[in-house]
């Protein structure tokens, strides 16, 4: 489109500004609506539009590449299309209090190095908001940089799965943010589903990530919280990793290949209230200190937990361990002990309860010299039931110096905390 065309479209634009509509929404008293029909430039309207104003796209599919340069609302009405037609950002904001709404936005560029996204926040774009958008077949769907108190909420991310994974961009990116919040969103065939680093007080909330690397990835990110997230069928689940004060609660994670939840190097943490089932290894948890993991349901997942580099000093309690193919996979030099205040089931726990009182008569190890042969020789399970194995279990426990370091559980419960744990039983990797 030529300079005096575009100069006219801007003209047509003018002529159908609708002062005033949303003023106190926006903020403006002066604030007006432009409207782009189907066979406009979005651009042209963004570059007519004052500071505060809406700009309303009607249904059409817009092959335009947008810089918002000013506080605007762009909010498409009837799912509009914007495509980058295969080449760089599809829409990149470039100021504070930006709102975008309704859109389907795709096809970016495939430049790793150039970071290409449908959405690309720039540094110092403060207030963003990108809601009840789709954004499919980008290298990376929202990338959001330098910025505080961003909202990105209802949106559906589709990557390019007709890439290889480590060819794809990250569904929502978040890099040296404050106070983002990404809510409610659906992510599936990118990398990673969230990429978080560097950032502050975040709150990650009821999105739904799958057929990704890591559902979440997540480092250097500290005072934030993680709920009511489900994250199923990746080759990880959440990856949480060297960070501090973190919620993690009522998530759920279900049928991803290597772990469900990996704390790595971690401390000062609550997790609870979390559902880890059907995973390679329910926890993960590595380098982890000073934590409080208590009311969660593990349940059948080929290691309930993994438990390494003096993971210690931990508040583990009130948990149910059921139906794992072993519950702990623990080496090192001493016994941990969890379940000091109310104590964890284990639904391979082979005691007596004689008075009645809920808690099992003798103590619960998870590490005994028959879990070891179980390592090392797999085959060894195919008699865990048989007479001598009972035996050699129960001489172990006579004699000290054949027992391993365990995990030590002094009140192990008769019953599972969780009532209703039986309905992730069929929860697995595909």
């Amino acid at each position: 489109m030529g300079a005096h065309s575009q100069i006219d479209l801007a003209c047509r634009i003018g002529a159908v500004i609708l002062v005033g509509a949303l003023g106190s929404l926006a903020g403006d008293a002066g604030a007006a609506v432009l409207q782009v029909k189907s066979g406009q430039s979005i651009q042209a309207a963004v570059r007519a539009a004052q500071a505060g104003d809406t700009i309303q796209v009607e249904a059409g599919v817009y092959q335009e590449h947008l810089l918002i340069d000013k506080r605007l609302t762009l909010q498409g009405i009837n799912r509009p299309t914007i495509s980058g037609r295969e080449s760089g950002d599809v829409i990149r904001v470039r100021a504070a209090d930006v709102k975008i709404q309704g859109f389907v936005v795709r096809d970016s560029g495939t430049d790793l190095g150039a970071q290409n996204a449908g959405i690309y926040i720039e540094p110092g774009s403060d207030r963003a908001q990108v809601e009840d958008c789709e954004l499919v077949y980008n290298l990376f769907g929202i990338w959001l940089e330098k910025s505080s108190d961003a909202i990105i909420r209802r949106n559906v991310v589709s990557g390019r799965r007709d890439l290889l994974s480590a060819a794809r961009g990250n569904g929502i990116q978040v890099y040296n943010t404050s106070g983002a919040q990404v809510l409610d969103n659906t992510i599936s065939f990118a990398r990673d589903g969230i990429y978080v680093d560097v950032s502050r007080n975040a709150l990650f909330r009821g999105n739904r990530i799958h057929h990704v690397r890591y559902g979440t990835h997540y480092m250097n990110t500290n005072n934030s919280t993680w709920e009511n997230n489900e994250v199923y069928q990746n080759r990880g689940g959440l990856a949480l990793m060297e960070v501090r004060d973190l919620v993690v609660r009522n998530n759920v994670a279900w049928g991803n290949e290597d772990h469900g939840i990996m704390l790595r190097t971690i401390q000062d943490s609550l997790i609870e209230n979390n559902v880890v089932a059907g995973n390679g290894r329910g926890f993960f948890i590595y380098d982890a200190e000073y934590n409080t993991v208590k009311n969660n349901l593990v349940i059948r997942n080929h290691t309930g937990v993994h438990l390494s580099a003096g993971s210690s000093n931990n508040q583990i309690d009130g948990n149910d361990f059921i139906g794992n193919q072993e519950q702990i996979k623990f080496v090192a030099a001493r016994d941990v002990e969890w379940g000091r205040s109310k104590g964890n089931y284990w639904s391979n726990y082979g005691g007596w309860d004689q008075n009645g009182d809920g808690v099992g008569d003798i103590v619960y190890e998870a590490n005994d010299v028959v879990d070891r042969l179980n390592w090392q020789y797999p085959l060894v399970k195919l008699l865990l039931s048989s007479p001598s194995l009972q035996t050699l279990r129960f001489v172990a426990r006579q004699f000290p110096m054949l027992r391993a370091p365990s995990v030590v559980d002094k009140h192990p419960r008769m019953r599972p905390w969780n009532l209703n744990w039986s309905k992730w039983n069929d929860k697995r990797t595909d």
